[in-house]
């Protein structure tokens, strides 16, 4: 396609049925405008395979480039994915349908939190904390997840001076030590517990004599509440600092939190 012709609906479903490309636009809804580098970072490619998939979602209007100076930054375009939906609602089976308004819903409606920290510790170290409740407690401000950590199994959260859980979820991936999938509904209060069913993925990879902990809580509403992603900074620098210290960490958020 020449950059005068408009994009096809061919050329939306094509760019749609890469799970690399479906990657890309989400992090660009999470942050709009990206250079290529930035994106080269955040994916296990190089930069022409990037650029590559770039080109194919430009071609089909899903990304918009424009030039700042030196650098070219790429901008998330949704209309092509809501046109699509607007002309073949109607005209297929629902599963279909349900399938390219959850596409559009998380590119428009939600957002995604990602946080990483590095731990001088090896992951089965770190595994071994985010699953034992005793350990836990020393870092998520003394409540402690319960479960048995099989797949498929349920988790709740729970802290002594509470009348009842303050998070609980399923397990749905649980892959040790390097994967951990959660579903999480967060109840400690009515404001958290009115945005559902969220996820929270903790992923670990052994870098050198260290462990690269990344949390990324996502499937969040576009306008959840700090308080349902706010505290995972103090969790990751408590882990860290329990860890590698064998000490509390005694910021007076974790005091504050760990008092209650």
């Amino acid at each position: 396609m020449t950059d005068d012709e408009p994009p096809t609906e061919e050329a939306v479903f094509r760019a749609l049925a890469d799970p690399t490309r479906r990657a890309l636009l989400d992090a660009l809804f999470v942050q709009d405008g990206q250079t290529l580098t930035a994106l080269t970072t955040d994916h296990d490619m190089t930069r022409v395979a990037v650029a590559k998939h770039l080109g194919i979602l430009e071609d089909a209007g899903l990304v918009v480039s424009r030039r700042s100076g030196r650098n070219k930054h790429h901008h998330l375009n949704p209309v092509p994915i809501r046109l699509v939906h607007d002309r073949w609602i109607d005209k297929y089976t629902e599963p279909w349908a349900a399938g390219l308004v959850g596409l559009r819903d998380r590119l428009e409606t939600t957002m995604e939190k990602v946080f990483e920290i590095y731990v001088k510790a090896t992951p089965e170290r770190v595994w071994a904390a985010i699953t034992d409740p005793e350990v836990q407690a020393t870092f998520t401000f003394g409540s402690a997840m319960h479960s048995d950590w099989s797949e498929g199994s349920p988790w709740t959260m729970e802290h002594p001076g509470a009348d009842g859980p303050l998070a609980h979820g399923d397990n749905v991936v649980v892959d040790p030590p390097h994967r951990l999938v959660q579903s999480r509904v967060t109840t400690w209060s009515d404001a958290a517990e009115a945005q559902g069913t969220t996820r929270v993925t903790w992923e670990l990879e052994a870098v050198g004599d260290s462990c690269r902990v990344t949390v990324v809580h996502d499937e969040l509403p576009a306008d959840a509440p700090p308080e349902l992603w706010g505290g995972w900074p103090m969790i990751l620098s408590g882990l860290k600092t329990w860890l590698e210290t064998g000490e509390h960490l005694t910021t007076p958020g974790s005091l504050q939190y760990g008092q209650e």
